[in-house]
């Protein structure tokens, strides 16, 4: 399979986290076994997207849905001007459109991902920040693509993601700008925006 790097931000934006695991203090860690467990499930599912693609959608949100900060990543996308003009409801329901899109979007090309392999980097300091990088790197047969996930201490030992930056391109950036866009092509109305919304990154 050719890897783009549009493919690259779709693979890693959901290489993400069982629910069911306990939390840990170490960001890093937390990354690192969630990952090398969505790399699992992807390798073990290769033929489920097309004989049961229902199912593939639902072990890929098991993991995907628990780890991400979605309520911080939506108003991110949104930005200040249109997260604070919105109603209550609009702002949750802006969050599930994205977050349905985003599953719905990305598990065909998840169902394509074989022998590729997640590396860790892990710092030698064990003292963390509220907020930490987590770096990465995805390694195909022929190319390695730096990563990195923003994540965000929630106050019980979770590390949630709130962005991530694959090859230089922050994805957090792409979609707000595509926020923007439909913005600019819905005049300003935040309801045809939430209609109109697809998650794509489209790089």
């Amino acid at each position: 399979m050719k890897l783009t790097i549009k493919s690259i931000l779709i693979f890693v934006g959901l290489l993400i986290i069982n629910s069911e695991v306990l939390a840990e203090i170490n960001p890093n860690q937390f990354i690192d076994v969630r990952a090398q467990a969505m790399v699992k499930v992807i390798r073990s599912n290769q033929s489920l997207y097309l004989s049961d693609p229902d199912l593939f959608k639902a072990k890929i949100n098991d993991i995907f849905e628990p780890m991400v900060d979605f309520r911080r990543v939506g108003a991110s996308v949104m930005g200040k001007k249109f997260y604070s003009a919105a109603t209550s409801q609009q702002r949750k329901l802006f969050i599930e459109t994205f977050r349905r899109s985003l599953l719905d979007t990305y598990s065909s090309t998840l169902a394509q991902w074989g022998d590729q392999k997640i590396e860790t980097i892990f710092p030698d300091s064990l003292e963390f920040d509220k907020t930490e990088d987590v770096h990465q790197n995805l390694i195909t047969s022929n190319n390695r693509y730096p990563i990195t996930y923003k994540v965000r201490n929630d106050g019980e030992g979770n590390w949630l993601i709130i962005n991530i930056i694959v090859n230089g391109v922050n994805l957090g950036l792409t979609f707000r700008n595509q926020f923007q866009a439909l913005a600019a092509e819905n005049n300003n109305n935040i309801d045809s925006i939430i209609k109109n919304w697809t998650s794509d990154a489209n790089l």
